[in-house]
C-alpha cells in the first residue's frame, strides 16, 4: 500500500502520536511519505498528488483536518482522519476508536464512509470575496470570539482555553440576523449564527439534533440569548439530554441545503475554529453531498448506517 501522511506540528500539543500510527500502519513492501505543513497551511499543495497513493493521512487539529477534506472533495481519494489537534472534533464525530494502531487497522481494513462538507463564501474588508469548506462549524458572533480570545491558550490550557474565553466575554454583543434558508427567510436576534455539517460537541453531546455528515444538509443554529451565562442551560441540559431530542433552551434550529445570513452590525467569523481576520456582514453556505471518502472502523455510527464501501 502507497500512503501519505500529510501532518500539522503545529496542531495541538505536539505529540509523536502519528509517528507511532506510521509504524503501525506499515507492511513490507510498503511505502508511506510524511509530507509536514508549512506555517502559512499549504493545504492544496499537500495533496496535489493525492490520487497517486492508496491512502491519504490528515493529521493535525479541526481546523487543519478541514482544510485537506475540502482540498479533497469529490476527488475519490481514500482518505483517514487522524487527531492530533485540542478538541479532534471532526474525528470524535466519527465515533471511530483513536488509538494510533486501532486507527492503522482500520486503514489496512478499508472501510469507508462517503461524508458531507459545507461551503462558506463572505466578502472580506478589502471587498473581496473569500470561500471555504468546513467539515464541523462556521458562522459569525459569540462562537468566533471565543475561538480568537482562546487562541493564546490553547497550547498551555487545552479545551478550558474556551471556558476561560467564554467567562472573559459574558455579555456578548446582539445583532438581528436575516436567514434564509432553501428560499424561506427568518429574522432572528442572538448573538451567533453558525452552519452546522456535524454539532456533536465533546462528551458525544448534539448541539442540535439529526445533525450527521451523511445526510446532504446544513443545519443552522442560532444561539438566541442576550447573556453568555444563559447557555450554561443548553450545556447542562445535554448531560440528561446528549442527543437533543427535547430541543435545547436559547437555540433555534433551521435546515436546508442553502443557507444565507445577513446581520445588523459587522460580527467575527470563525469557519472550524480558525478566525476570519475581518469582520463581515454575513455569510453564504451550502452543502457538499458526498464530498469525501472517509475510512471508518467498526464502532461508527456511519459505518452502521450503510454509507459505508470497502476496498
Amino acid at each position: 500500500m502507497r500512503t501519505l501522511i500529510v501532518h500539522n506540528t503545529k496542531s495541538g500539543f505536539g505529540s509523536d502520536a502519528i509517528f507511532e500510527f506510521e509504524r503501525a500502519l506499515v507492511r513490507q513492501g510498503d511505502e508511506c511519505v510524511l509530507r509536514v505543513l508549512p506555517d502559512d497551511s499549504g493545504a492544496t499543495e499537500a495533496v496535489t498528488d493525492a490520487e497517486d497513493f492508496d491512502l491519504v493521512v490528515v493529521s493535525g487539529g479541526d481546523g487543519t483536518v478541514a482544510n485537506l477534506l475540502y482540498a479533497l472533495r469529490f476527488r475519490g481519494v481514500r482518505t483517514c482522519i487522524f487527531p492530533s489537534g485540542t478538541a479532534n472534533l471532526i474525528f470524535g464525530n466519527l465515533g471511530c476508536a483513536s488509538e494510533p494502531w486501532a486507527i492503522a487497522e482500520s486503514c489496512v481494513a478499508g472501510a469507508v464512509a462517503e461524508t458531507d462538507l459545507g461551503e462558506i463564501s463572505w466578502v472580506d474588508g478589502r471587498g473581496l470575496r473569500k470561500t471555504r469548506g468546513f467539515a464541523l462549524m462556521a458562522g459569525s458572533g459569540f462562537d468566533a470570539t471565543l475561538m480568537k480570545d482562546a487562541i493564546p491558550n490553547k497550547r498551555t490550557m487545552g479545551e478550558a482555553a474556551y471556558f476561560a474565553a467564554a467567562l472573559a466575554n459574558a455579555h456578548p454583543k446582539v445583532v438581528t440576523y436575516d436567514i434564509t434558508v432553501d428560499g424561506r427567510t427568518f429574522r432572528r436576534r442572538g448573538i451567533a449564527c453558525i452552519v452546522a455539517n456535524n454539532a456533536t460537541m465533546q462528551g458525544d453531546i448534539d448541539i442540535v439534533s439529526n445533525c450527521t455528515m451523511a445526510d446532504g444538509l446544513l443545519d443552522v443554529i442560532v444561539l438566541a440569548t442576550t447573556d453568555a451565562v444563559q447557555l450554561l442551560m443548553p450545556m447542562l441540559s445535554g448531560i440528561f439530554d446528549k442527543k437533543a431530542r427535547a430541543g435545547r433552551p436559547f437555540i433555534e434550529h433551521f435546515v436546508g441545503k442553502s443557507i444565507s445570513v445577513r446581520s445588523s452590525s459587522p460580527m467575527p467569523m470563525q469557519v472550524d475554529g480558525d478566525v476570519v481576520t475581518d469582520l463581515t456582514m454575513g455569510y453564504e453556505a451550502h452543502a457538499l453531498p458526498g464530498a469525501n471518502q472517509l475510512v471508518v472502523d467498526a464502532n461508527s455510527p456511519y459505518r452502521k448506517k450503510g454509507t459505508v464501501r470497502t476496498r
